[in-house]
């Protein structure tokens, strides 16, 4: 049987850490499969590269979610519901779409007790997947973005949302820095002004990127506020996804061990 190949796509992706967690796990549980990452500047694209490259699986990842939705054959429930895929697995010729950032999102928000109301700088694809399911648990979710355009889907959708020109402050628990901002610049996700009128009444704050302290979390250190950045996010949805590749032959706790070693690498 031919070594099955599996990646991530995403720009930029150099940085991801995605290749080392699921090669880990399929070394440490005997699996004869890759994992490899692929810089893909055009999401329209994404279906024929997938195809053309024979993969068996695939991860997405920014700026491309949407457009994976848009590549997929079948979709799960949740996905089909959110329009955002950041996992794909290859059966019989067509691709199935899936959606691990929000539960694995949930699972790594899941340690800050008290916390109602949510702020989302940012509505872009993982806003999209992690909004939808954070209400259906009982969150308040507020977005705050710089264009009023991405967030019409949410607005219709029932959340309070707001850009940085009609932003009022107000009370939130957690702030999450849901956009790239600071991943590869020293830029901030929202103006100066509007997060320190609203880090220093949070509990928490806390970023999807991983592996560096943002300027985001840099600012709310300043403000002694308890910071978490996207690893565990990284990992739990790593998790989820690989059990969607291996057709759930392991489990959650069966993988983790392996994956987390990926997080001892600098």
């Amino acid at each position: 049987m031919a070594k099955e190949l599996f990646a991530i796509f995403g720009n930029p992706v150099s940085h991801s850490k995605s290749p080392l967690m699921h090669n880990l796990a399929f070394n440490g549980l005997s699996i004869d499969s890759c994992y490899t990452r692929y810089l893909l500047k055009d999401g329209s694209n994404l279906k024929d590269t997938f195809l053309n490259l024979g993969l068996k699986g695939a991860n997405i990842t920014v700026p491309h979610k949407e457009s994976a939705f848009e590549a997929c054959d079948l979709l799960d429930s949740f996905a089909q519901k959110i329009g955002v895929v950041n996992t794909i697995v290859e059966k019989d010729g067509k691709l199935y779409g899936y959606n691990t950032d929000a539960p694995g999102f949930l699972k790594a928000i899941s340690e800050f007790k008290d916390i109602k109301k949510v702020l989302f700088l940012g509505a872009g694809g993982t806003a999209q997947a992690t909004s939808s399911i954070l209400r259906d648990e009982g969150y308040e979710v507020t977005l705050l973005n710089r264009s009023q355009a991405r967030l019409e889907r949410y607005k219709s959708d029932g959340f309070e949302t707001y850009t940085f020109e009609t932003f009022k402050p107000q009370s939130f628990d957690l702030v999450i820095n849901m956009t790239s901002a600071g991943l590869q610049d020293e830029n901030l996700p929202a103006p100066r002004e509007i997060l320190n009128s609203v880090i220093p009444n949070a509990k928490a704050c806390v970023d999807v990127i991983y592996g560096k302290e943002t300027p985001f979390l840099k600012l709310a250190k300043s403000h002694n506020k308890p910071t978490k950045d996207g690893s565990d996010m990284l990992l739990y949805q790593g998790i989820i996804a690989f059990e969607y590749f291996t057709n759930r032959s392991y489990t959650f706790d069966e993988i983790k061990p392996y994956m987390k070693k990926a997080f001892d690498f600098n």
